[in-house]
């Protein structure tokens, strides 16, 4: 019962940000960038619901904007990890010796590698901005998912069916497509829920540090940084886009906690 909870709310608030993001693709209560000095820090209700900030942009529609940010930023970050440590952990659990030594050994030089000075690096040569950022994030998350695929394939190696497709002179591209991959998608998945609400974070500080998304685009993280001179005179300026992060990793982290109580095998005695 604590799983499904767990996994139910994980799932309602990532679907309500979810349902956000795709809203503000059509549809928002206000331009998000346009400024009107009339209307300067007015507060919450009203004709702006959440109020609006410095520049009387309505901070609501802003918050939904960041939100299909937030969710870009995720997927772009996951992605990018998904696509180059889910194969250098499968291959370097299907071969092992030296190419296992050195595909881990890379992975572990790039888990040593700062994100932040990575992201600081690709933003002087490419400039700052959303994906530049993420591109930055996705490249330290593979390490910790060529880990987690290194050993799921591992323990699937060892499986009698593994042992039969080598009988059936079934090649490795063959046998990690057909019987590897889709026996440790549940563990993937499971990282990758982990791994967003990293990505999250991540772009958010990177967004206040002025490396992330660049103005006017809203985000959740530029909101912060620009609110941060009003923290004290007006303070839900920085309330709302912090509880949308915090809300934000809470849900993913929940279904991430959620999925591993129904698919991780050590727990199956506890269930």
């Amino acid at each position: 019962m604590r799983s499904r909870a767990t996994l139910l709310t994980g799932c309602l608030i990532v679907a309500l940000v979810l349902a956000v993001a795709a809203v503000s693709m059509v549809w928002t209560p206000y331009d998000p960038n346009h400024v009107d000095a009339a209307r300067q820090l007015a507060g919450a209700g009203g004709e702006h619901l959440l109020g609006t900030d410095q520049f009387g942009r309505d901070v609501a529609s802003r918050l939904m904007v960041g939100a299909r940010i937030t969710v870009f930023a995720g997927v772009v970050a996951v992605g990018i990890a998904l696509l180059a440590g889910v194969p250098m952990g499968v291959v370097a659990g299907m071969t092992g010796g030296w190419l296992s030594t050195v595909i881990m050994r890379v992975s572990d030089f790039l888990l040593a590698f700062p994100a932040l000075l990575l992201a600081i690096m690709l933003a002087a040569v490419y400039g700052s901005g959303t994906l530049t950022a993420m591109v930055a994030i996705g490249i330290a998350s593979a390490p910790g998912f060529a880990r987690v695929s290194r050993a799921a394939t591992l323990r699937v190696m060892t499986a009698e069916y593994i042992d039969a497709a080598r009988l059936a002179k079934r090649g490795r591209v063959a046998i990690a497509l057909r019987h590897v991959l889709p026996n440790i998608a549940d563990i993937v998945i499971v990282q990758a829920s982990v791994s967003f609400s990293t990505a999250i974070l991540a772009e958010a500080a990177l967004s206040y540090l002025g490396l992330g998304t660049t103005p006017p685009t809203p985000s959740w993280g530029r909101m912060l940084q620009e609110s941060q001179d009003l923290l004290f005179s007006t303070p839900q300026l920085s309330l709302w886009p912090g509880l949308a992060v915090a809300a934000t990793v809470l849900g993913l982290n929940l279904l991430g906690d959620g999925l591993r109580d129904r698919v991780d095998p050590a727990l199956e005695g506890v269930r």
